[in-house]
């Protein structure tokens, strides 16, 4: 690798060698981008050399006028007319930075790629780019050509087309060149010496410029519009307080979509979820070999931790880039990552979302009732009783039975014991660890060490309502021998009235326990009055109430040290289950909870509730 390091680097990032200074870079990346207009504005050479082929000179400048509203070339596959290859531009690519910045300051650009020919295919495995915000651009350029590609004939031949059009530059100008890192010593052997014209080839005949609609932006282009847009606007400030920093634009794109989604659907994420997404999003990261997430990571991360609707929301907001207009003086088209892209992902989401107009019925379903005018419902409360919808009942009580075979699966999980067979087989045969060491040629066993006793209690934490949402408690008794004793805090049922007498909450907490009419008023007994918090006093009731030796707390962090002593006092113990590895969607529909003003009311509730 001749003259990989016999350069040097200028005071504006750029590597020297004579009058031209050579700024290698990532296409697409947004990190590089950077570095070219910084490089540019510091140096203000008279000519900017681009590695884009002269023959898109027109339709490119013509394109770089218009941001910072995007654009896309188009123009026919010379190896089959009937396919068209799709470039975008866009704001973030440090070849059209440097376009830009050069028409800025009024330098001439130069378009260096041969005007007859194909760029030949070379590997683009970049390193993060996000690694230049901690180690610096010069620092990774170093390092990645420590270890560079091999070069074929065919990417020897190009880099001697490029050569041959900077040698023609200004003689006397001080040049200024931008080309791929991958390519970056091929040139500079090629630029060794005196070279040939390149030979001539057909052209496209035909490049049409296309205002790619704003619903597509997100599928096309490399960097996602969201982050495109913060760049926009950083260009015209460049300063170092204000370097772009992916992790906190992805907060602040999670933050965006937070929003909307607690506008359309009602419901707010909560901190065990935000916390959950950024470490889902570090392992996807970890996973394609990256420092940050793509924006595909996001998207599954947010479909995975949340649902489907938040996904949508983070893709929607990731696609939000306020310059691009649906008209402009060229034609609009909404592309697709298919015709733009080889090699694409898809991901479905399923949008869950009431609509304002009806929904197809059968025929004969009668539609949802509604209130002849506001608080009519409210009106029909007597207060004299207050009981439970009986199809929740068998929801949640299902559910409080899964709880208690899940915490007892996990701590016998924990407890599993994996050794090489010898004189028994134990439990079975361990086929994973055995293939693992296969080697070794011996045959691996686990022995399953059952967790001695019974699961009492169960105590679900959705929210510790540190902001106390949720003011309504309760305390109520099953009316027969399979139905729990429940304790709960929620929001208060008569705010969201569904039907006359009825009314819809959201749990924030509640304790379930066997057998019933035991419970007295959990939220009045003086007994737990040293409880911090509605979860702790939960807890406190449900220490006390169970039979079984087992108690089940599911929330977003494991309770306080000191509950571990009182448990043990009391001869219970804590199986604490972190709610983040339970179902979102399934937690989603116990939630919810309807309460009724009487007995006679379940007679007629499920004609208001669906």
């Amino acid at each position: 690798m001749s003259g990989a390091f016999e350069l040097e680097f200028s005071e504006a990032g750029s590597l020297r060698r004579g009058r031209f200074r050579y700024v290698p870079v990532a296409a697409g990346r947004l990190e590089f981008a950077a570095e070219v207009r910084r490089a540019i504005l510091a140096e203000r050479p008279r000519v900017v050399a681009v590695e884009l082929p002269g023959w898109l000179a027109g339709a490119y400048l013509r394109a770089v006028r218009r941001l910072p509203e995007m654009s896309v070339l188009v123009y026919p596959d010379p190896a089959d007319d009937e396919r068209g290859i799709y470039i975008p531009v866009e704001p973030a690519d440090p070849f059209t930075e440097a376009v830009r910045t050069a028409l800025e300051i009024g330098a001439e650009v130069v378009f260096v790629e041969p005007d007859f020919g194909d760029r030949p295919h070379l590997a683009e495995a970049y390193p993060d780019p996000y690694a230049i915000r901690t180690l610096g651009w010069e620092k990774y350029v170093e390092l990645y050509r420590v270890h560079p590609a091999e070069r074929s004939e065919e990417v020897t031949t190009h880099a001697r087309a490029i050569a041959w059009k900077l040698q023609g530059a200004d003689p006397e100008a001080q040049v200024l060149v931008v080309v791929s890192l991958n390519l970056l010593d091929a040139v500079l052997d090629a630029m060794e010496e005196p070279q040939e014209p390149p030979p001539r080839r057909r052209l496209p005949l035909v490049v049409d410029l296309v205002n790619p609609h704003p619903d597509c932006l997100a599928e096309i282009t490399v960097e996602y519009p969201f982050l495109q847009h913060r760049y926009e606007q950083f260009r015209q400030r460049m300063t170092e307080e204000e370097l772009i920093d992916r992790p906190r634009v992805q907060l602040a794109l999670f933050r965006e979509a937070e929003r909307a989604y607690e506008q359309s659907t009602g419901e707010k994420l909560a901190h065990w979820q935000r916390r959950l997404l950024a470490r889902y999003t570090r392992n996807l990261a970890v996973i394609n070999r990256d420092l940050v997430a793509g924006l595909f990571d996001l998207v599954v991360a947010a479909r995975s931790v949340v649902d489907d609707n938040f996904a949508w929301e983070v893709w929607q907001t990731a696609n939000r880039y306020p310059a691009q207009q649906e008209s402009s003086d060229v034609p609009t088209h909404n592309l697709s990552g298919e015709e733009v892209w080889l090699h694409t992902r898809r991901l479905r989401l399923r949008r869950r979302l009431p609509r304002p107009k009806q929904r197809l019925r059968p025929v004969g379903l009668k539609p949802r009732k509604k209130e002849k005018f506001p608080g009519e419902w409210a009106r029909q409360i007597d207060g004299d009783a207050m009981c439970s919808y009986p199809p929740e009942d068998l929801v949640i009580e299902e559910y409080g039975r899964f709880l208690k075979q899940k915490a007892k699966s996990i701590i016998s999980e924990e407890r599993l014991r994996v050794e090489p067979f010898t004189t028994s087989i134990l439990d079975g045969i361990d086929l994973r660890e055995t293939i693992r060491n296969w080697h070794k040629g011996k045959i691996y066993v686990r022995e399953c060490q059952k967790v001695a006793g019974e699961v009492g209690a169960v105590i679900v934490i959705f929210d510790e309502d540190k902001e106390d949402r949720y003011n309504y408690l309760m305390t109520w008794l099953g009316e027969h021998q399979n139905e729990s004793d429940m304790a709960f805090y929620s929001t208060h049922p008569w705010d969201h009235m569904v039907g006359p007498g009825i009314g819809r909450a959201e749990y924030g907490g509640l304790l379930m326990t066997l057998p019933p009419r035991r419970m007295w008023d959990v939220w009045g007994d003086p007994d737990y009055d040293f409880a911090e918090t509605k979860p702790e006093r939960l807890l406190l009731a449900g220490l006390d109430y169970s039979v079984h030796r087992l108690v089940v707390y599911v929330a977003a962090r494991p309770p306080r040290s000191i509950f571990r002593s009182i448990a043990a006092r009391m001869g219970r113990s804590i199986l604490y289950v972190p709610i983040g590895q339970l179902s979102p969607t399934k937690l989603k529909k116990i939630r919810v909870v309807h309460i009724l003003d009487s007995h006679a009311r379940r007679l007629e509730a499920k004609d208001y509730i669906w």
